[in-house]
């Protein structure tokens, strides 16, 4: 069985809470012992300088999210950990893929959207404060990605766009260079938690209601106290659907710990027993790793000393398609050019296909020739994988596309097959 590369990337912009760990960090580790994986995990601090301009915070950021996930279980010595700024390739690869993406498809993504909506609604320039950082972020997302021929990445549904965005920008660089880069698979997980926080809504630093992950033991019964709760007395039943605290407690607890709670509550426990309840089970969780947390943080050298390590491993993959790829484009040595009076041998441009999703959620292909013009339309497939491998099938046998794809209109059916055979031949 084929080893399945995942890549998950994290920006080093704040210091992760009790969110981030149930929603984020506890997953991927989990996910990164799985059999048959490779597993790419990376501090995007080129991203975080998007939406940060404090270096002081950037660096302290790298450091304690860089900590959390190794105090958390992350074995680099069995994964890719590495900080995306010690990867020189990325930015090049940057590059490369800026040259074949058009400025239209970055226009509709929605970071950019975003802002540009929020300028029109203020009545000023559409492009004020806007950088070229964050209209090229999908680019340099693209480059993370396609560097380490990731074939999943996973992702919330909000950021779904993006991935679509890496493959199209990688169709087009092997539609101009050749085949060189894997087109990657979002991999959305619906049943991501989300924790509330203090206040009930979805924990997040922009609240100001977060649960500190590795603070001090004080510090997080102090917030976990701080709870809002209803003001049923003690011995008042209370209700779990829609208690924040229940819901924290059932994101640490096993199925039989919830149900006891569950019970206390019809009861009528009184909050500051269920607090110190909830206090005692996440600390029960957390305060192992808190030890190394707090190691890692006060010995930064030796935090970066695994952080190059991991570059180092991260490159022996990122050099070789680095050289490849300026080979395509013809960033290439002058002495490999051919003797004077000699050609080089062009390759004729070949027909296409290309992938996309449609808001109906099912997935199409469409065959183009190489000037652009559309040969053959697909039905609909339940996956991507279902759809590349019925492209694969027509790439090798040429022909059998009856049933699953149509023609487009004014297209000879000749024509189709001879775009079949000319990419079966090649």
């Amino acid at each position: 069985m084929a080893t399945v590369r995942y890549l998950t990337g994290i920006t080093t912009t704040g210091t992760p809470h009790l969110g981030n760990y149930v929603g984020a960090i506890r997953p991927a580790v989990q996910a990164s012992k799985r059999p048959g994986t490779e597993n790419f995990y990376f501090l995007a601090d080129y991203h975080a300088l998007i939406k940060c301009d404090e270096p002081q915070r950037i660096q302290r950021s790298t450091l304690e999210i860089a900590a959390c996930w190794l105090a958390a279980g992350l074995d680099p010595e069995q994964v890719f950990f590495y900080r995306q700024s010690d990867i020189p390739e990325i930015p090049e690869l940057t590059w490369l893929l800026a040259c074949v993406t058009g400025k239209g498809v970055l226009n509709r993504a929605h970071a950019y959207k975003a802002q540009v909506d929020k300028n029109t609604a203020a009545g000023t320039d559409v492009d004020t404060d806007v950088s070229m950082g964050l209209f090229m972020y999908p680019v340099l997302m693209a480059a993370d990605i396609l560097m380490f021929k990731a074939h999943k990445v996973p992702v919330g549904r909000d950021q779904a766009q993006h991935l679509e965005m890496a493959r199209d920008i990688a169709s087009s660089f092997n539609h101009l260079y050749g085949e060189h880069l894997v087109l990657p698979e979002a991999q959305i997980d619906e049943s991501v938690a989300l924790l509330p926080g203090l206040d009930g809504r979805k924990m997040s630093k922009s609240y100001d209601n977060v649960i500190g992950l590795f603070a001090p033991r004080e510090t997080v019964r102090k917030q976990i106290f701080s709870m809002l709760t209803d003001s049923r007395a003690p011995g008042e039943p209370k209700d779990t659907e829609g208690s924040a605290l229940f819901q924290v407690y059932q994101a640490f607890a096993s199925a039989e710990e919830t149900q006891k709670l569950r019970q206390a509550y019809a009861d009528g426990i009184a909050w500051s027993d269920a607090k110190q309840l909830l206090f005692e089970r996440i600390d029960r969780e957390i305060a192992p790793m808190r030890e190394r947390y707090d190691h890692l943080v006060s010995h930064p050298a030796e935090l970066e000393e695994i952080l190059h390590a991991g570059a180092a491993k991260a490159r022996q993959r990122a050099t070789p398609l680095m050289s490849e790829l300026r080979q395509a484009v013809g960033l290439r040595n002058l002495a490999t050019l051919p003797a004077a009076g000699k050609k080089e041998k062009g390759k004729a441009a070949l027909p296409s296909f290309k992938q996309y999703r449609e808001a109906d959620g099912q997935f199409y292909f469409k065959l183009v020739d190489a000037q652009g013009k559309l040969l053959l339309q697909s039905a609909g497939f339940g996956s991507p994988r279902e759809a590349g491998q019925f492209i694969a099938r027509l790439k090798q046998a040429g022909a059998g596309w009856a049933g699953q794809a149509e023609a487009a209109e004014g297209v000879d059916v000749g024509e189709v097959e001879a775009a079949l055979k000319a990419l079966s031949d090649a």
